[in-house]
């Protein structure tokens, strides 16, 4: 399939033919979800393209864990519901020093363990042979864990019922598409539950028995808690069917930034920022040691989940990071069994501020101008060695605002022409 940027017109083309058209200060943009290629909320793509639509969604960005097999139906998905696509991915790495002196980096629970993101990458995806070898290493290391999950909990559920039995090829066909992941096994074992009686009691009793006894708290009403419930009690540390990850299912974070940089991307941090409580990860405590941290890594791109943060502390940070020159871009992830709104909340579904929002939209028009600028050839935000310049920021902007808008111009016309 080809990139639908690689037939937009040159620059000059683009400011002739939008000559006179008015551009709004920003549009609604969210450039982080995870579709049901990894692990979604989205039952498949075209909820999330209606939901999109509905909620006047003008950019997205699909954000799956390792793969990039969903670009393509992603791809074809934004052209038809006239949404500017973001191409990105999603990476679990390591962080050796910092797990060795037990800093948390954005996993709250597991020193060391970072979660990275790449932001619009090449469409078609493209990486050299020895990096498909090292992601293809990773997925197969990363299943080994879950198949010995699977395992565990069989062995468990036999105990209970020896007429029961959940296997990895199942899972995959029923509800994943290239990586099974500890979400899926969850939502198979609460379908499992449901077939032992029509008596929610006997189902209960049963997930209640694999818990060791542990009662539930969320009872079998709501499915997307209790699907978090199976996760938590039974294969997240501490549960009877945990297992440990071996190392080589994570790459060291400069092999990431390696492989994003070699597929036309942009190495970008994801902010865990506050929890609930008010406490943040031993990495993100301090904001400018935190710039510094990443300064270093030759990272200049943040993204954030503002749903999951207060909405003063996100903005200060914001702030800060905005004030050194860095691409920012929010997100929803929609990587739990919760099915949330689209747009781009704070905690407690709070609007952002206008000042976050344009923010938000600068960050987004940047990784957009990168795309076009990679799709037509040229150098894009980040250059072959790694390195970039702040320097472009504004003319990077302006032109992501005028690429976009020239996208939807483009198809807004097309479809009234029909």
């Amino acid at each position: 399939m080809k990139n639908f940027l690689s037939n937009f017109p040159s620059l000059g083309q683009l400011n002739k033919e939008m000559k006179g058209i008015s551009f709004p200060e920003y549009r609604e943009a969210n450039g982080h979800i995870h579709t049901p290629y990894s692990f979604s909320a989205f039952k498949d793509l075209d909820t999330a393209f209606k939901m999109a639509t509905e909620e006047k969604i003008a950019v997205l960005g699909i954000n799956d864990f390792y793969v990039t097999d969903g670009y393509p139906a992603f791809h074809k998905g934004c052209m038809i519901n006239k949404i500017f696509p973001l191409f990105n991915i999603e990476f679990i790495g390591l962080l050796r020093e910092e797990q060795k002196k037990g800093i948390r980096v954005n996993d709250p629970n597991n020193p060391g363990r970072i979660y990275f993101s790449g932001k619009g990458l090449d469409f078609p995806y493209q990486v050299s042979w020895i990096q498909r070898r090292q992601l293809r290493t990773v997925k197969k290391e990363s299943q080994s864990q879950i198949k010995a999950m699977i395992n565990k909990l069989n062995s468990l559920i036999e105990k209970e019922n020896p007429d029961l039995k959940l296997s990895y090829t199942s899972i995959k066909k029923e509800y994943a598409h290239e990586l099974v992941r500890e979400r899926h096994i969850a939502k198979a074992l609460k379908e499992l539950a449901l077939t032992i009686s029509n008596s929610e009691t006997d189902q209960l009793q049963f997930l209640e028995n694999l818990y060791d006894g542990k009662k539930s708290v969320t009872g079998m009403s709501n499915p997307a808690a209790l699907e978090n419930e199976i996760r938590s009690n039974l294969l997240k540390s501490g549960g009877g069917a945990f297992v440990e990850e071996d190392e080589k299912s994570f790459l060291e974070l400069r092999k990431i930034i390696k492989i994003i940089i070699k597929a036309g991307g942009i190495p970008c941090y994801p902010v865990l920022l506050d929890d609930p409580s008010g406490k943040f990860t031993e990495f993100e405590s301090d904001p400018e040691k935190l710039f510094n941290s990443l300064k270093k890594l030759g990272i200049e791109c943040i993204e954030l989940i503002p749903g999951r943060n207060d909405a003063i502390i996100l903005k200060n940070f914001v702030d800060f990071f905005h004030s050194k020159g860095f691409i920012i871009t929010f997100g929803t992830e929609h990587n739990t069994p919760e099915m949330l709104p689209l747009t781009v909340t704070t905690r407690g579904s709070k609007p952002l501020d206008e000042s976050l929002k344009k923010i938000s939209w600068e960050g987004t028009c940047v990784i957009a101008a990168h795309q076009y600028l990679r799709a037509g050839g040229r150098q894009g935000y980040v250059l072959p060695d790694g390195t970039h310049s702040v320097k472009q920021m504004r003319e990077l902007i302006d032109l992501g605002q005028l690429v976009i808008e020239y996208f939807l111009n483009k198809y807004q016309n097309e479809a009234g022409d029909k």
